[in-house]
């Protein structure tokens, strides 16, 4: 580990902060408040960092709002300024965490994903039935076995600062670093709940929110040693041929996240199901044989081609970045037996961009998302 000096020389160093800001305003150089910001980037840069070095820095107050997507969330937005500073801390702070991360770990980190994670879990439930076959019933060819689904009760809003502090303290000594750290989460507050709660979007509430839950995948894994055990952010499942096996775990999961981490299971969204039954995992629902992708994501997909045709017409958007855009999209639809949607998707598109879509674009599309 690096010494609690370089910790933070390395997080305020011109190097680590330009090339934070490099990341920031990926995807976002034509906004305005980026554009501002780089009228005298060297300038800004140069003050975050004094503000930094001398301990003055203080984050600006988050701008809220609200959007259903289709359930209603509350998002808290940081100025970009205190953006750049999250990139310049989790450039510097992730890879000491990332290593200690279980390998079925698998939001925002490097190579992993929802779609490694929807892999993981066909392998597993297919290790659970032995592909229809356990327990030597080899004249009773049915599918056994049964799926823990589970998530956080409200798990941003709950977090316990104090709790997270104490779980980065394990690997951070440095106090400097510490310092900011707490400067961050204190931007964030709600009427009675001082003391808890990140904010959804931010990057470093989507880093904390894997050190958090870390503490859960060791107890999981080491102490009732389940083996098919997989976690996207607050998202997770465990299959297991016994039912009651997964009713005690349930039980002892729920004690294990009250006493030590300050939250609790979602009692309406925790449940076990017989895998023959469909389970709804990162945007999937998942049957044994096949998956379809869920109702609100193929709405979402249709409703940015809608937004970008629009964009389009109005030579606000160029055609290659709007494939470049949905390219993310398509990878993510090849995943699901829908092939009526990809199907009718294709003709949207050609549809959309009539003067643009070629008979090769049109066979390039076919190959990535009607497959």
């Amino acid at each position: 580990m690096k010494s609690n000096k370089d910790l933070y020389i390395q997080i305020t160093s011109k190097k680590n902060l330009f090339l934070a800001y490099k990341k920031a305003r990926k995807g976002k150089s034509k906004k305005e408040y980026v554009n501002k910001f780089c009228e005298s980037l060297e300038g800004n840069l140069s003050q975050l960092r004094l503000e930094l070095l001398f301990h003055i820095y203080n984050p600006k107050p988050l701008k809220t709002f609200i959007v259903r997507d289709p359930k209603t969330r509350k998002i808290s937005k940081s100025d970009f300024r205190d953006r750049v500073v999250h990139h310049a801390l989790i450039n510097t702070i992730e890879p000491i965490f990332d290593k200690t991360f279980i390998y079925d770990s698998y939001a925002n980190r490097k190579g992993k994903g929802t779609l490694a994670a929807l892999e993981r879990f066909d392998k597993f439930k297919r290790k659970v039935s032995r592909n229809g076959k356990i327990n030597g019933w080899f004249n009773n060819n049915q599918v056994k076995g049964y799926c823990l689904k589970a998530d956080i009760k409200h798990y941003f809003q709950t977090v316990d600062h104090n709790t997270l502090l104490a779980i980065i303290k394990k690997k951070i000594q440095c106090q400097r670093t510490i310092w900011l750290i707490k400067k961050i989460l204190g931007n964030y507050s709600e009427v009675g709940k001082q003391g808890r709660g990140m904010p959804l979007v931010n990057l470093t509430s989507q880093f904390f929110a894997n050190v958090y839950l870390n503490e859960l995948d060791y107890f999981i894994k080491h102490e009732l040693k389940a083996k098919y055990y997989i976690r996207y952010v607050d998202d997770f499942v465990i299959m297991h041929s016994s039912k009651e096996q997964l009713i005690n775990w349930e039980i002892k999961i729920n004690r294990f996240l009250k006493n030590e981490l300050k939250i609790e299971l979602h009692p309406d969204k925790s449940k076990i199901i017989p895998i023959t039954k469909p389970v709804s995992f990162v945007g999937f629902r998942v049957f044994y044989n096949y998956k379809l992708l869920k109702k609100f994501n193929r709405k979402n997909i249709q409703r940015k081609l809608r937004n970008f045709s629009i964009l389009f017409v109005e030579n606000k958007i160029s055609y290659d970045k709007v494939y470049e855009i949905m390219y993310g999209s398509f990878a993510y639809l090849r995943q699901a037996d829908s092939y009526k949607f990809r199907s009718r998707l294709v003709r949207h598109i050609t549809r959309c961009f009539p003067n643009e879509v070629s008979y090769i674009e049109i066979n390039r599309y076919l190959k990535d998302i009607a497959e």
